[in-house]
């Protein structure tokens, strides 16, 4: 049933989400590009906080360090993190990233200190979403604090579904908890 139910989430999610490739936005939408970049609290030596309740952009540096060293551990995932993460791959051009940005915003408040939110702008972090084999955005890697991650792409139709999906994932991939009425 659980099986089921991830699966459903994830095709719905395939439904909504943008074509990455190798296409680039269209020039005529630079002046209206939404900067989805989220304001970082610093602490006094100007390092990202990852307490803020909101979610943190990550370099690949940051990602090497935070999340997974894939230089050095190029056979193995080995997760770095002290807590479950999700990773939102998006770019600013992108319609559905930006509908799935205030809802990440909510739910890093929501989940703030049981699990990590962390965005990584396919346009500049080409890199790691090559790595990740990232060819449609939104995509999302859920990273349990024990065991392999899984991606999803794309979002539901409306934000209100979007936010129940995370939901149910997070609660199910990333925290290990059951769905109700489930033994």
């Amino acid at each position: 049933m659980k099986k089921a139910i991830v699966s459903l989430l994830t095709a719905s999610f395939l439904i909504f989400s943008c074509n990455n490739g190798s296409a680039s936005p269209p020039e005529s939408r630079d002046d209206s590009r939404v900067n989805l970049e989220t304001s970082l609290s610093t602490d006094s030596h100007g390092n990202q906080s990852e307490n803020s309740g909101k979610p943190v952009n990550l370099t690949k540096q940051d990602f090497l360090e935070r999340v997974m060293d894939y230089e050095k551990n190029q056979t193995e995932w080995v997760y770095e993190g002290d807590k479950p993460a999700l990773i939102d791959f998006y770019a600013d051009w992108c319609g559905p990233c930006r509908m799935a940005a205030p809802v990440l915003e909510e739910l890093a408040k929501e989940y703030e200190g049981q699990i990590h939110i962390y965005k990584v702008d396919t346009e500049k972090e080409r890199e790691l979403a090559a790595v990740f084999g990232i060819q449609s955005i939104p995509a999302f890697l859920f990273v349990p604090k024990d065991g392999k991650p899984s991606m999803s792409n794309g979002i539901a139709q409306t934000p209100e579904q979007t936010k129940i999906m995370f939901r149910q994932m997070i609660d199910e991939i990333l925290l290990g908890k059951k769905p109700e009425g489930e033994i």
